[in-house]
């Protein structure tokens, strides 16, 4: 840990939570997370899954994925297997998954095996080599959890690797602007700078947790640099799901700013 580390708020989930600055160390921050995830992790965070991209857009109003039916899908961060099992539902032709946590690429077979479905699921950062074939799936999607690589360059780069001609990347993230503002006395006040970059650490519930909050723009340049071509960006909530939680802090947050972004890009 920087032993210059400053104490700082930051958002995660809905909430304001104490935080600290860390450096940047691939292999401890690796740990921490899958240490997170290995316990504490959905019960603290919760599981965020298909049909929905996170809070307040969902599958089945944007159809950024369509018609599934036959085609190779590959999940970055699987979690516990809902949205692989949403898939296969939807006769994919094959599920494959990948996660930092044993624990929850355990939970993803069983789940999957409970609803008669399997994927082939491997245990692995998202940054890392670890097997997935290259130029063979259709889809590759992700749920809030391209957000937790250290190398989000790197890690598109593989992603458009593992795709075929044509394909597509979707994936959802906390929206950046959401992790700069909180609500006080029915008012939205900043609290972080947009542009912070830098990466943190915070304790939930005794676990640990250490992520970055990145840019918009450093999405969309780590994108155009893998090669891809974005086709669609959605960050507005849809009504529908606002007015389900009308009466929530975060639901009246959601609707004065962006709280969730999902990004559809192809690759050529």
């Amino acid at each position: 840990m920087d032993k210059n580390a400053v104490h700082r708020t930051n958002i995660i989930g809905g909430s304001e939570v104490a935080a600290l600055s860390v450096d940047m160390d691939k292999r401890v921050i690796h740990e921490t997370n899958s240490l997170f995830w290995d316990t504490k992790g959905t019960e603290v965070l919760g599981a965020t899954s298909l049909p929905f991209y996170g809070a307040f857009i969902s599958e089945d109003s944007c159809r950024l994925l369509g018609d599934v039916s036959g085609k190779r899908m590959l999940e970055i961060g699987c979690g516990s297997g809902h949205s692989l099992q949403y898939l296969g539902k939807r006769n994919a032709s094959e599920l494959w998954g990948m996660d930092i946590s044993e624990n929850q690429i355990e939970k993803t077979r069983e789940y999957l095996k409970a609803h008669g479905l399997s994927a082939k699921l491997i245990c692995s950062p998202m940054e890392e080599e670890c097997g997935i074939p290259e130029h063979y799936f259709d889809v590759v999607y992700s749920v809030y959890a391209v957000g937790w690589t250290t190398d989000l360059e790197g890690t598109f780069g593989r992603i458009a690797a593992y795709l075929k001609k044509d394909g597509a990347f979707i994936f959802s993230w906390s929206h950046p602007i959401h992790k700069c503002v909180v609500e006080e006395n029915n008012t939205l006040v900043f609290k972080k700078c947009y542009f912070d970059e830098s990466w943190y650490s915070s304790s939930l519930d005794e676990s640990t947790l250490t992520l970055s909050d990145r840019t918009l723009s450093t999405y969309v340049n780590a994108l155009a640099q893998a090669g891809f071509v974005i086709e669609r960006m959605i960050e507005q909530s849809e009504e529908e799901l606002l007015q389900a939680h009308n009466n929530s802090t975060f639901a009246q947050k959601a609707k004065m700013l962006p709280v969730t972004f999902v990004i559809k890009a192809r690759k050529p």
